[in-house]
């Protein structure tokens, strides 16, 4: 039996340090059933990343913007070069643990009824970050769940792994970091079930090249009423 396909999209934004021990252990990632397709999206930067990266040309696809222009126009990009029946986002800040992937695909194999399986921070949590990072992320999930009935505990986690049809009918339209929310109040909006499984989180400090802000959780904010409110628009 031909095995399926995994694609895994890395947006990267100026992530020099990181870059090269992300893709090494994207490589060496093994889940059973499945190859492994890493899609790479340079959003302009502006440090030595390219230059990091252009030995694994051969193994990846890799597409490159001349600006910056956000992890939610990196993540369209990506999604458009997409093979597999499956995808899920790997930021390249080693914030997450590519090991614990394998996790994710073994819950959706398990449940065919399900559009998505995302890796919660807070199902099991260890190191958790800024505390009004937390709060921000928890206030933005239980707005999902109190408005499109689910039980979500981590809105906000990178780790989303999607069946690729689903995705490519969300007809996202973020720029930014509001893909998070843009991604699953849509997937709920179009009747997706989504279950959680618990990862570990290493989080960075801003000193560090951590880039979210809090204007990104408004922006959420604002995203997630647009699609509850003007979805036929939006």
């Amino acid at each position: 039996m031909p095995k399926k396909i995994l694609s895994i999209i890395v947006p990267t934004f100026n992530e020099a340090k990181t870059i090269d021990s992300v893709l090494v252990r994207l490589f060496s990632l093994t889940i059973p059933g499945y190859e492994i397709e890493i899609i790479v999206i340079n959003d302009g930067s502006t440090d030595n990343t390219k230059e990091i990266i252009t030995p694994y040309f051969g193994k990846i696809k890799y597409f490159e913007n001349e600006k910056n222009l956000g992890k939610g126009k990196a993540v369209y990009i990506g999604v458009s070069y997409v093979e597999g029946e499956l995808v899920i986002i790997q930021d390249a800040d080693l914030e997450y643990d590519p090991d614990e992937i394998y996790k994710l695909v073994s819950k959706l194999e398990d449940d065919p009824q399900l559009s998505a399986v995302y890796g919660s921070r807070n199902l099991s949590p260890t190191n958790r970050g800024y505390s009004h990072y937390i709060l921000g992320a928890w206030f933005l999930t239980k707005l999902v769940n109190l408005f499109l009935n689910a039980k979500l505990t981590d809105v906000y986690t990178c780790y989303k792994l999607i069946r690729a049809d689903m995705l490519r009918s969300l007809d996202l339209q973020s720029d930014g970091f509001e893909i998070e929310m843009e991604i699953t109040a849509r997937l709920l909006r179009a009747g997706g079930q989504i279950a959680e499984v618990p990862i570990s989180y290493h989080p960075r400090s801003f000193k560090d090249g951590k880039k979210i802000r809090a204007m990104d959780a408004i922006k959420g904010l604002l995203t997630f009423f647009k699609i509850l409110l003007f979805s036929d628009r939006y």
